[in-house]
């Protein structure tokens, strides 16, 4: 077998095992499509006759004409004091009919006697008949000593008696396990050492760690210095628990780092889109701090930070944010500096007039300001491009207020009544909405719609509200924060009052304002959007 290094994603198994998830067989398949996509070498498929989606599973994924990824089938050794031949589980990871099969076994003698109670060597015979009965079909077999790490802490001559049970049999792969997720780095580097000293060349060693110390990436790095060629993890990191190792920060740094060639060619671009498309199926948010894919990953918020960066991004990145498909950001916040706000105007194409420091100074007071009042405009983009126009007096009208109230009722809707001026006609509209921010936006297109038909394009995709504390003893305020779309582009507005009616006035105005804006001045500074869709990127 090469001794090239192997990814092997246990995301649609292992990962599914954590809270709150659950895939329908659709899900499943779609996941194992972008994995071939982003070009793993293994996709481990889940448990073949333990459910009745994991079967539907294997008979879809025969269809799905893979072209870089295997598909393995997951289950366990045969039960004590049984027969291979008539072992369910074994007979069933034969019926999901994958060249590839993985199977697990205890290797920390604690589990052999408390969890199987069966003696060490009935678990070494579990071992070694299950690998050769499957061997046997022509099946290419990974073994996954479970607790491998704690055992060889606990009987590290047992451990080691387990994987090389296994080789002999003739395992293609020895997967030693960090289960219980507490191993620390130097564990990890003397075990696999040793592991590979016993069991030599002819079988491939990899790991498959958890991160309950937070150090599983960390780990599975470990184990690749050490000698290691397949990494087992998931993407993003799920799993039951504290999650698995993250198998797209540790593409990225074997990729990156260790200029290892992991991906096919060009696909390592992917890891951002892929890793939040997965998210999505998942129906979770993705983290905004994750390194590499996160949002926030290649975010600059210091004015020095925003000003080196401008400079030369090798300043506070790490790596191009490009090599993965992610792309910088300049935050704008009372902590910004003048060189966010060149930045910013600079890649909008807003021109800050004859005194462009004197107008970034001036921006910057009025930001600490608002800030001070509970606005927040670093995930607020569209708002805080509108705050700029208007200081330049730039800032579009496209229709002016004369009232507006809203009337809830105990059913969870509400009534939105609305009279503006629009191209100096005065338009009254009313509309029904489940819950107030609804009901203003749609009282607000219903009276717009005639003079802006690009509304129709428009949509509130997200509306969240914070209470904040008062400064000084006064009264506690509100901060609505709405992200709305045109189908292909995301953008955030804000909106802060001691009225939770007024606060959400003002960020559902900013963001049909905002849209209006680009569309009809087709001066769009969203040129680039990541796929998270809580901000705007300002580009």
């Amino acid at each position: 077998m090469s001794q090239q290094i192997q990814i092997y994603d246990t995301t649609l198994r292992d990962g599914a095992q954590m809270e709150g998830i659950s895939l329908s067989v659709d899900d499943k398949l779609k996941i194992a499509q972008l994995l071939d996509e982003l070009g793993v070498d293994f996709i481990e498929g889940g448990w073949p006759g333990s459910n009745p989606k994991d079967e539907e599973f294997f008979k879809k994924a025969k269809d799905l004409n893979l072209k870089t990824s295997k598909i393995v089938a997951f289950g366990s050794t045969r039960r004590a004091n049984s027969k291979v031949q008539s072992d369910i589980v074994l007979n069933a990871l034969l019926k999901a009919n994958t060249e590839y099969i993985t199977i697990v076994g205890k290797s920390w003698d604690m589990h052999v006697d408390v969890a199987l109670n069966v003696s060490k060597e009935e678990n070494l015979s579990m071992i070694k008949e299950s690998i050769e009965y499957l061997k046997l079909h022509n099946k290419k077999v990974f073994f996954d000593a479970e607790h491998f790490f704690d055992g060889f802490k606990a009987n590290l001559e047992y451990s080691l008696e387990v994987i090389k049970s296994a080789s002999d049999a003739g395992a293609d792969g020895v997967i030693l396990c960090d289960t219980n997720g507490g191993s620390m780095p130097e564990d990890i580097k003397s075990a696999v050492l040793k592991a590979k000293e016993v069991i030599g060349g002819k079988t491939i060693i990899g790991v498959h760690v958890h991160n309950d110390g937070d150090l599983a990436v960390a780990n599975s790095l470990a184990a690749y210095e050490s000698g290691a060629r397949q990494i087992q993890g998931t993407i993003n990191g799920i799993g039951e628990r504290c999650g698995n190792a993250n198998l797209i920060s540790i593409i990225a740094n074997l990729e990156l780092k260790y200029k290892e060639k992991i991906l096919p060619e060009n696909n390592l671009l992917k890891l951002t889109l892929i890793s939040r498309q997965i998210s999505d199926i998942l129906n979770l948010n993705p983290a905004d701090h994750q390194p590499y894919v996160g949002f926030s990953a290649f975010a600059h918020k210091g004015g020095l930070h925003a000003s080196a960066v401008n400079k030369d991004s090798k300043t506070y990145e790490h790596v191009s944010p490009e090599t993965v498909g992610n792309n910088n950001r300049i935050l704008i916040s009372e902590q910004a500096g003048v060189s966010n706000i060149f930045s910013i105007a600079e890649r909008c194409g807003i021109d800050l007039g004859e005194n462009p420091k004197d107008t970034a100074k001036e921006l910057l007071k009025k930001i600490k300001e608002l800030e001070h009042k509970g606005y927040q405009f670093e995930g607020a983009g569209a708002s805080f491009i509108l705050l700029l126009l208007e200081l330049l007096n730039q800032r579009p009208k496209f229709f002016e207020l004369v009232d507006y109230r809203v009337i809830s009722s105990s059913k969870q809707l509400a009534e939105a009544t609305v009279r503006i001026k629009v191209k100096g006609e005065v338009i009254h509209t009313a509309s029904l909405g489940v819950g107030p921010g609804n009901a203003i936006d749609n009282a607000l297109r219903k009276a717009l719609n005639h003079y802006y038909p690009a509304l129709k394009e428009f949509q509130l995709v997200d509306f969240k509200v914070r209470i904040l504390d008062g400064h000084d003893g006064s009264s506690a305020k509100t901060r609505v924060h709405v992200e709305s779309s045109d189908g292909s582009t995301n953008w955030d507005t804000v909106g802060v009052s001691a009225n939770i009616i007024d606060a959400t006035w003002l960020a559902i105005t900013d963001s049909i304002e905002y849209g209006l804006w680009v569309k009809l001045k087709d001066k769009s500074p969203t040129e680039k959007i990541s796929g998270k869709s809580a901000h705007i990127e300002l580009h």
